[in-house]
């Protein structure tokens, strides 16, 4: 019900492998709004269900090339959610460095447009 509302983040969520089943981690579902006391964790692990063979295939993917299983996006089918999963490549450490300059000289852009809308506001009273 509470994915229903429309209550779920997927930021900083991963799927992982183990014992041969698949676990939605970090995902946040907030609790359901007009639940009671005993509502589940938000952030606790998520069993998904997938055929075994898929499961193996995309374990053998993850171990062999060190790749990591993301959730990409996550919808409804006669009635039953699903997640759609991609295996993807981590970034290198140089491409770490590149994000985070880059994150700094947009919020540097930001500040210096707040600073100059509020300066003319100023220089309009």
């Amino acid at each position: 019900k509470s994915l229903r509302a429309g209550g779920l983040t997927l930021k900083d969520s991963y799927v992982e492998e183990r014992r041969g089943e698949l676990f939605l981690l970090k995902a946040h579902i907030p609790p359901y709004i007009h639940g009671n006391i005993f509502n589940h964790a938000p952030e606790r692990p998520r069993k998904l269900l997938m055929h075994k063979s898929e499961i193996l295939k995309l374990g053998a993917r993850v171990l062999e090339k060190r790749l990591t299983m993301i959730p990409l996006r996550v919808y409804f089918k006669n009635g039953k959610v699903k997640v759609e999963v991609g295996v993807c490549r981590g970034r290198q450490h140089a491409d770490q460095r590149e994000v985070i300059i880059k994150r700094e000289v947009q919020r540097d852009m930001d500040r210096a447009l707040v600073d100059a809308s509020k300066n003319r506001k100023r220089d309009d009273r």
